[in-house]
């Protein structure tokens, strides 16, 4: 495996465009992650984030542009640029019928690990997700909550050591315990030199976690930087709805909520 240059970034768009028929849903993004940085992703519903996202990693080709992971083109180079993700989709497809740790498991035979590096992440990666109790009862992962799916999720994503992790909507319906053993995880993730980039709706979280971000409305990049850059003297909520807008109402409207 090349190690990428110093100065590569861990993840990067460019001119990246997709189209559904008329609509454009992400039009011609560039985004530049650089390597260690703890990246937040944020834009009201439809912004283009997802889309944006799932381009970036090679789950959905893009109409045009480029994406790139730590300088390897991700649909030139599939299977390499891969080997250095972990992705968490959003609507994130599981096998119904297994258990947690079967699905590492063979999530780890696949991408060709030794058994042995399998089994013994396996075990570690549900007892710090507090995964294991349901891997005991031999709970289906078809029967998780969404937490646990998330959860369960995360895991695979890490499962295989990657540099990179692009993880859409992490702490969706995590429990507060849970979401704080999460952020130990992907916070020990970047000390070590990975690369997190997020997506949420939840704009205290990403001024809490990261120390960059993007601000994505109408698949367009409005704003990124550090965390100071885009603030711009305010909190990143008012600075969101001051980029993004936000519908405004006559004080007479509604005037029956409350009784």
């Amino acid at each position: 495996m090349t190690a990428p240059r110093d100065d590569t970034p861990a993840l990067e768009m460019r001119a990246l465009r997709r189209e559904f028929g008329d609509k454009v849903a992400v039009d011609d993004i560039d985004l530049t992650v650089p390597v260690g940085s703890f990246f937040g992703v944020v834009g009201p519903n439809g912004a283009g984030k997802t889309t944006a996202l799932s381009m970036a990693v090679g789950l959905l080709r893009p109409s045009s542009g480029k994406a790139f992971v730590q300088g390897l083109d991700v649909w030139s180079d599939p299977v390499e640029s891969k080997r250095r993700l972990g992705v968490l989709p959003d609507g994130l497809a599981l096998p119904e019928r297994l258990t947690g740790g079967e699905l590492l498991t063979y999530w780890g035979r696949f991408r060709g690990m030794p058994a042995e590096t399998v089994a013994a992440r396996t075990a570690e990666l549900l007892r710090i997700l507090e995964l294991d109790e349901a891997e005991r009862l031999g709970t289906l992962v078809g029967e998780y909550s969404t937490g646990m799916r998330k959860k369960i999720g995360l895991a695979t994503a890490l499962l295989h050591t990657p540099r990179v992790l692009v993880l859409d909507e992490p702490y969706e319906a995590v429990d507060p315990v849970s979401a704080r053993v999460l952020t130990r995880i992907l916070r020990r993730f970047t000390e070590t030199g990975g690369s997190v980039i997020i997506s949420s709706h939840v704009m205290a979280l990403v001024e809490q976690l990261c120390d960059r971000v993007a601000i994505v409305a109408h698949g367009r990049v409005l704003a990124q930087g550090t965390l100071d850059e885009v603030r711009a003297g305010s909190s990143l909520e008012d600075r969101f709805v001051e980029l993004v807008g936000a519908p405004e109402f006559d004080e007479e409207e509604l005037s029956w909520i409350g009784g």
